[in-house]
């Protein structure tokens, strides 16, 4: 069977509205003024990663719901400017999207429209699989209604990866996720102990690897039952916004993992795509290049911590 596409990216379509404010949280105020504009740019998790994929040379294709709308617009713009295949499926709800409120540090709080999706919303199975049968690799989205096409998936025989993000542990929406995947990545900023999270994703699912992100202090990496300390990566210029910083670690992890590293290898990979994400600001959609990873990553690496 011809594989000519090396990863099929399913969900996490949209587009999100940027607002610098001067600090978060927001104290109440009848209204702030806005100097640095207000800008609306395609960009959500699963264009995020497409993009990242894409910019380190891997085949990709991204499937999701769009509406015929001016954020559908958006996103389709960008999917021909970066060269990234799309399928799409009518959304007469409207296209995904959300606003992000940045703070000067970089953080982050984001206001996600749920009214443009319903719960019986599917991806054509007939299509998820032609588009699984031709791939290496799907790596999917956590947004409604991708868990329904996790056994087209495996029926098809790619190998699976998924983003948690902010998962608890314990909220039963993410679990067809965790427990399907191959590769699975998730933040610790919900988890009041991620190792016992990452060892209960391995042993109740079928994940070789587990990947938990923590920011400016790393990551944790869960490979062959050893957890590893991956050290963060200082960015190469200042930081200005931690959107898009675990879809880049994501997309620079499957970089390596489909091209059979280790997993510390492809933590590191993940730990510079991350730290370069941090240095573009939201109102743009960037990712580091296959060259410029490499020459990061070829840099002396701080020591890491095994137990």
């Amino acid at each position: 069977m011809s594989r000519d596409t090396d990863v099929l990216v399913l969900g996490g379509a949209g587009v999100d509205t940027i607002v610098y404010v001067p600090e978060l949280p927001l104290p109440y105020a009848d209204s702030y003024m806005i100097d640095s504009g207000i800008r609306a740019r395609a960009g959500q998790t699963g264009d995020f990663v497409a993009l990242g994929l894409s910019a380190l040379g891997l085949r990709t294709h991204h499937l999701d719901l769009l509406g015929d709308d001016p954020e559908g617009d958006l996103v389709r713009a960008l999917h021909r400017e970066k060269g990234i295949a799309l399928t799409e499926i009518p959304q007469p709800a409207g296209t995904k999207r959300a606003v992000n409120l940045v703070s000067p540090d970089g953080r982050r709080l984001s206001l996600y429209d749920t009214s443009r999706g319903h719960a019986d919303d599917r991806l054509p199975e007939d299509t998820v699989r032609v588009l699984a049968e031709a791939s290496r690799h799907a790596h999917v989205s956590i947004t409604q209604p991708c868990a329904h096409a996790l056994p087209v998936l495996r029926e098809a025989g790619v190998s699976i990866s998924t983003d948690l993000h902010n998962w608890d542990g314990e909220n039963p929406y993410q679990e067809p996720f965790a427990y399907t995947a191959d590769v699975v990545f998730l933040s610790t900023t919900a988890l009041s102990a991620p190792e016992r999270t990452m060892r209960r994703i391995a042993d109740r699912g079928r994940a070789e690897v587990v990947v938990a992100t923590a920011g400016a202090e790393g990551a944790y990496l869960l490979a062959d039952d050893e957890l590893t300390r991956i050290p963060a990566v200082a960015p190469a210029s200042p930081v200005v916004d931690s959107n898009g910083a675990g879809d880049a670690f994501a997309s620079a992890f499957l970089f390596g993992w489909l091209n059979r590293e280790a997993p510390q290898r492809c933590a590191r990979y993940g730990a510079v795509a991350g730290a370069h994400a941090c240095t573009v600001p939201a109102t743009q959609a960037d990712a580091i290049g296959r060259d410029e990873l490499l020459a990061r990553v070829a840099e002396p690496e701080p020591g890491t911590t095994t137990r």
